[in-house]
């Protein structure tokens, strides 16, 4: 009889992918609040979208920076953490050697192996001290040896995907002398550019594509909404 082969579509997000989402969302997201908030501000005052686009620039710099650092410092701390856990296992596997024994055994003993099951392939497991660590680290900590190189790249990846993203709703600004133009396309831009980027972020992570969509799509319009009405609140005070 006949068998269909059974293929496994999975999905592991990069760290690279995930630096990619982290900095267009903020990308997308931020500058065009700041914009339409401005605008809010001051869009009766002349020269306003010079100003408008001035401060977006300046902003899409400092926040591709401060996105980019962050990013360096998160992975930064993730190599660090993993080599000061290995050093403590190291420790203990020559200090505490009955103790991290038994924590192999317990690995094995919540699959439901018996101790003569077990036995064979613990004593294989901590005869090599490196794979011995190598296996608590993996499976009593849950931890998976970073990138030591993945700082520098995080960082990189982040900054210019925000710089990417911020750029797509303040292009509009650069385009229109009129600020209400610039506010208006960019906001058409913006609608479109976070529809396309949900829809694909929902489609790599396994969730419904339209379902993700809307949600990037809200945050962006609650966001630029609520900077906009703020600062014509402000301007009427």
């Amino acid at each position: 009889m006949p068998s269909t082969p059974h293929v496994e579509s999975h999905f592991t997000a990069s760290a690279s992918v995930r630096d990619v989402v982290i900095g267009m969302a903020d990308g997308l997201t931020v500058p065009f609040a700041l914009a339409a908030g401005i605008t809010g501000a001051i869009a009766n005052i002349p020269g306003a979208t010079a100003l408008v686009v001035t401060a977006g620039l300046a902003e899409i710099a400092a926040g591709s920076i401060a996105m980019g650092l962050g990013g360096y410092l998160a992975a930064q701390t993730d190599v660090e953490h993993y080599e000061s856990e290995r050093q403590r296992e190291i420790r203990e596997t020559v200090e505490l050697v009955d103790v991290e024994t038994e924590e192999v055994a317990k690995v094995f003993r919540e699959y439901g192996l018996t101790e003569a099951q077990m036995a064979p392939v613990v004593n294989a497991i901590c005869s090599d001290q490196k794979r011995w660590v190598d296996f608590m680290m993996r499976f009593e900590l849950g931890l998976e040896e970073p990138d030591p190189r993945r700082a520098t790249r995080s960082a990189v990846t982040i900054a210019l995907a925000y710089v990417v993203g911020g750029l797509i709703p303040l292009a509009p600004y650069m385009t229109f002398s009129s600020v209400t133009d610039g506010l208006q396309y960019s906001a058409a831009i913006t609608f479109v550019a976070l529809t396309a980027f949900g829809y694909v972020k929902s489609r790599f992570v396994g969730i419904s594509p339209w379902k993700g969509a809307l949600q990037t799509v809200l945050t962006g319009g609650i966001a630029a909404t609520a900077a906009f009405t703020l600062a014509r609140l402000i301007q009427q005070r």
